[in-house]
């Protein structure tokens, strides 16, 4: 029969009692609220990035229509402005006059036309240039947000490492010393049974599973010595005798 000294057993308790505060503080870790709410603003900046993509990538693709535009609109005027200047000299016959101011009311009409498209191209720009400026304004406050949340998470993880380390601390004090058979079957024990290898037995009801003992298993656990290790027949724990105090 596997014995430890009954003084280690009852100090095991304290030991289970700081692991399940480890345990504790690994969940408050991993559950703060901060950490939901940055999954939720990733999720809202991707879709913003997203959005950014196709509103800059159009952007990009109206300025390069605006220029073309822009640049018909110079080829045209230039034309008319050097047909002008050949009717202005006076140097063409009656013949190549007439064509020429045919031609520069033909380039008036064209010149008029392209600058609707240009004005168009231009109002679907700035239109456009509107709604990209406040994506990218929603965009920066998300961002900025998410910082923020970002901080508070950290605070939280500080402060909930800080008292980790301090529980840590005292749990090796308290384990320092224990027999090491009882330790090892602790340990096992915990692995197996979701953190909880050890519970006191109060009455004839097992802390850690939280079930009555039958009347004979009680009486044989009552029947050992102090120093035997004695298990819960339920739930297999190590129970711990002399824990009332």
């Amino acid at each position: 029969m596997s014995t430890a000294p009954a003084a280690d057993q009852r100090r095991l308790l304290d030991v289970q009692e700081l692991d399940t505060r480890l345990a504790q503080l690994a969940h408050q870790r991993r559950s703060l609220p901060a950490l939901a709410r940055i999954v939720e603003l990733d999720a809202q900046l991707a879709d913003l990035d997203t959005a950014l993509v196709t509103s800059r990538t159009a952007a990009s693709d109206l300025r390069a229509e605006l220029a073309k535009a822009e640049a018909d609109v110079a080829q045209v005027r230039n034309r008319a402005t050097r047909d002008q200047q050949r009717l202005d000299a006076g140097q063409v016959s009656a013949k190549d006059a007439q064509a020429l101011t045919s031609e520069l009311a033909s380039l008036a009409a064209r010149q008029s036309h392209l600058e609707d498209v240009e004005l168009e191209v231009m109002e679907r720009l700035e239109a456009h240039e509107a709604a990209l400026a406040e994506l990218e304004q929603a965009h920066a406050a998300l961002v900025s947000a998410r910082d923020e949340v970002v901080a508070e998470r950290d605070a939280g993880w500080a402060q909930v490492d800080a008292e980790a380390d301090r529980v840590r601390a005292q749990r090796d004090r308290t384990a320092d010393g224990l027999d090491a058979g009882l330790v090892a079957l602790y340990e096992r024990l915990r692995g197996q049974l979701g953190g909880s290898g050890a519970a006191a037995l109060r009455g004839s009801r097992c802390e850690g599973c939280r079930l009555e003992l039958n009347p004979l298993d009680l009486e044989a656990i009552r029947a050992r010595p102090a120093d035997a290790i004695v298990r819960c027949e339920e739930c297999g724990r190590i129970l711990v005798r002399g824990a009332e105090g």
